[in-house]
Formats: structure tokens, C-alpha cells, sequence
């Protein structure tokens, strides 16, 4: 086996990890609003595939991945069935969901900054691409049930995804090759992001001020 053959199959199973992971977080958060099998399945789908599609329709790569594979969607289905059944054994459904989505994150931010460059994007489309695909899919599934979505809060999290990406597109660039490159873009995303869980850490936001009069110097 080639090691390019090597590569893709290994790119290939972190994006079914990614996705998969990602649809559990989906339907971790079904379990918190009580919906019923469908709901679960519904909400892991949009999860785990939302960020690639919107990804994809930006690179032009049309059909987008999960209609040339339909296996994502069964994917997306059988762990958001499987969290149905084993989520009432799960004690803190929300710091679980929190670890689930910073796997994802990592993940899907290094994967979707892999494939935009793949795609001939520059490198800091690439890494925008990166953030999208990482953090979309939490986007649609925290509107969806009616949440403040994780990139809107006081949390590093789309910055996260930016370094993961970042990390990344910088090493290829200094002629690393993909296997060391991919894993330390995912230790670094998930770094971040698990020591912003861990640590509570945020960025700074704005703070209001009074305003200026109308006569003021």
C-alpha cells in the first residue's frame, strides 16, 4: 500500500470518527430536550454532517460528501440511536457533550483545512474553511434546540479551531509530512479548547461604556 493510499485511508477514518463523534454530541443534546428517536436522529445528523456540506458548497465539490456516501448519514443515525438507548445512563449529559464536541472540533477543524488545501485553496482561505467545517455543524444543532450556540458564548472555541487549523496549514507549508501534521493539528486544537473546558479560560469582551456627549471634547 502506497503512502499516499495510506494517507487517504487514514484521512477517511478520522472523518467518520469526526463525524461520528460529533452526531453523538448532537444527540447527547436531543437527550437533554427529551426528544423522541427521530428528534435524536434529526439533530445527530445535522450535527455530524453540517459542517462539511457548508464546506464543500464553498470548495465547489458538488455532490457533497454524505450524498456520494450515504454511509455518513447511517453513521449519524446509529450513534444518535445508540445515545438513545444508553443516555438515561449517563450522569452529567452536558459536560459529556462539551468533551464530545471538542473531539469534533478538533477533528473536523484540521479536516476541513486538509481538504481545502487539497482543493488548491490558499492557506488562510484554507484555515477559514477549517473553522467552518468545525464549527457549523454545533451551530445548526445549538439553534435547532433553541441553545446560545457554543461559538456565540464567552468561550474559546472558534479560536480553537482556528489554531488547529492554523497548525496545520503551517506545517504543511514547512514540508511536514500529512500523518505528523494532521496529528499535531488535532493535539493542538483539542489542547485549547480542552483547557478552555478545564480552565474556564475566555477572551476578553467588550465592555460597555459611557457614552461621549454631544459637546464632549
Amino acid at each position: 500500500m502506497s503512502l499516499e493510499t495510506t494517507l487517504q485511508t487514514l484521512i477517511g477514518w478520522m472523518e467518520v470518527v469526526g463525524v461520528a463523534v460529533f452526531a453523538v454530541s448532537g444527540a447527547l443534546e436531543a437527550s437533554r430536550r427529551q426528544m423522541d428517536a427521530v428528534g435524536f436522529m434529526l439533530i445527530a445528523t445535522v450535527t455530524g454532517i453540517g459542517g462539511g456540506t457548508l464546506r464543500d458548497l464553498f470548495l465547489g465539490q458538488t455532490p457533497v460528501a454524505w450524498i456520494s456516501s450515504p454511509d455518513i448519514v447511517i453513521v449519524c443515525a446509529g450513534s444518535a440511536l445508540a445515545v438513545f438507548f444508553m443516555a438515561h445512563r449517563l450522569e452529567s449529559r452536558f459536560r459529556i457533550l462539551l468533551w464530545a464536541d471538542a473531539v469534533g472540533l478538533a477533528l473536523f477543524c484540521v479536516l476541513g483545512t486538509e481538504k481545502a488545501l487539497a482543493a488548491g485553496a490558499p492557506a488562510l482561505a484554507a484555515v477559514f474553511l477549517g473553522v467552518i467545517s468545525a464549527t457549523f455543524g454545533g451551530i445548526a444543532r445549538d439553534v435547532l434546540c433553541n441553545e446560545v450556540p457554543l461559538i456565540l458564548r464567552r468561550e474559546i472555541y472558534a479560536t480553537a479551531a482556528a489554531i488547529g487549523g492554523g497548525v496545520y496549514a503551517a506545517l504543511i507549508s514547512a514540508g511536514v509530512s500529512h500523518s505528523p501534521a494532521l496529528l499535531c493539528a488535532f493535539g493542538a486544537g483539542f489542547a485549547v479548547r480542552a483547557a478552555a473546558i478545564i480552565y474556564k479560560f475566555s477572551l476578553p469582551g467588550y465592555k460597555s461604556r459611557p457614552g461621549r456627549g454631544r459637546d464632549a471634547a
